[in-house]
């Protein structure tokens, strides 16, 4: 039996996926230190209560992670398990990514309606409705798709079948393909998009355990599970998307190639409706001995995510490669494509707000008649 002080409080959303995922993170540290007790708190975030928007009309960066961060800075759980892409680069001070785990698949999938079967996107036929909520799959597949209509689909993975197998308004819906296979629904995968189809999001695929800043017992419990190659990726891609301030509001995507000697970053900025896009890459040799992993860094932190066990100096290269490429596209259209992007989604914000406000009083005044 665990003591006291071997007993660890885990953080998790209440969904199947989410479960999956932390009890992934809990069995890996189980096996290390099986000195260790895991006990597991659920909630619910404002991303999982509001589903009849889209995740860009909400108008906030941190819809899945903030409920489970106050809990954290609460200290009513010592660690939280996160779908790396939900993580905002900017986090509280207090917090730290302890570790990012080994990476699955990053791409995306297409899953058909079943009378779709055995089809792939290029042979649906024209007005075909694509259910997604990420203005990032969208804007890439319809420059692609010209005549087919992306609409928004909300909810967890099993909300989401359910409205594509027994409703009649989508033909396919586009998630990721690492959810898919953590679920055990990868039979349903019609189609994996490659990037030159659909580049990914930032640290899709990924996971991320998020800590206190200054728990020091944590972040060695967790330095263990600290997968070199992943956080490399992951820390070029995240300082990417610091650099352009952007998020789910704006279509912003990614490809990255690393081997033993490079790192090699893709990344694109979308507008809106898919018409404009600005594409650059952006790559750095890796230093063939690592450097020593003991050197200072100064409490230094690569957008938010610790050094832990993994070499500094590699750190320090994925940061300046996300950032560099940020300045190559800054430097052209992309600056502009973003700004507008910005504001688009400012203002669908706002419209979205004042519908809601209406509804309230719709339903308020249907409530007093009610009453009458």
């Amino acid at each position: 039996m665990a003591s006291a002080t071997n007993v660890v409080k885990v953080g998790s959303r209440k969904s199947q996926l989410a479960l999956v995922q932390t009890n992934t993170i809990i069995n890996k540290l189980k096996e290390l230190n099986p000195e260790y007790e895991f006990v597991v708190v659920t909630m619910t975030t404002t991303g999982d209560n509001i589903l009849d928007s889209a995740l860009s009309k909400i108008g906030a960066k941190d819809l899945f992670t903030r409920e489970l961060e106050l809990a954290l800075e609460a200290g009513e759980v010592d660690f939280v398990v996160h779908s790396l892409k939900d993580l905002p680069t900017r986090i509280a001070d207090t917090l730290v990514i302890g570790c990012v785990y080994k990476r699955d698949s990053e791409f995306d999938a297409v899953v058909m309606h079943p009378k779709h079967k055995g089809k792939k996107l290029e042979d649906l036929p024209e007005n075909s409705v694509i259910g997604t909520s990420s203005l990032r799959r969208a804007a890439q597949l319809s420059r692609k798709f010209p005549t087919f209509k992306f609409e928004n689909i909300r909810g967890n993975l099993n909300t989401r079948f359910k409205k594509l197998d027994e409703d009649e308004k989508y033909d396919a819906i586009i998630l990721a393909e690492a959810g898919l296979v953590r679920m055990g629904w990868d039979d349903r995968i019609a189609q994996v998009l490659t990037p030159d189809e659909c580049m990914y999001a930032v640290s899709q695929g990924a996971m991320a355990v998020e800590c206190r800043a200054g728990d020091r017992k944590t972040l060695t419990l967790l330095s263990d599970i600290h997968h070199q190659d992943t956080a490399i990726a992951c820390i070029a891609e995240r300082a990417f998307l610091r650099r352009l301030e952007g998020g789910c509001s704006v279509p912003v995507c990614v490809s990255t190639k690393l081997s033993k000697t490079k790192l090699t970053l893709t990344g694109g900025v979308f507008s809106i409706d898919g018409k404009q896009c600005v594409l650059d890459t952006h790559s750095k040799d890796l230093p063939e001995e690592p450097a020593n992993k003991k050197m200072a860094t100064n409490g230094h932190l690569f957008a938010a995510i610790v050094p832990g066990n993994i070499d500094p100096a590699l750190c320090h290269i994925a940061e300046e490669v996300g950032t560099e490429l940020a300045n190559l596209l800054l430097a052209t259209e992309a600056a502009n494509i973003l700004a507008e992007a910005k504001e688009q989604t400012a203002r669908a914000v706002m419209e979205e707000k004042a519908r809601k406000e209406r509804e309230m009083v719709e339903k308020t005044k249907q409530g007093e008649v009610t009453a009458e």
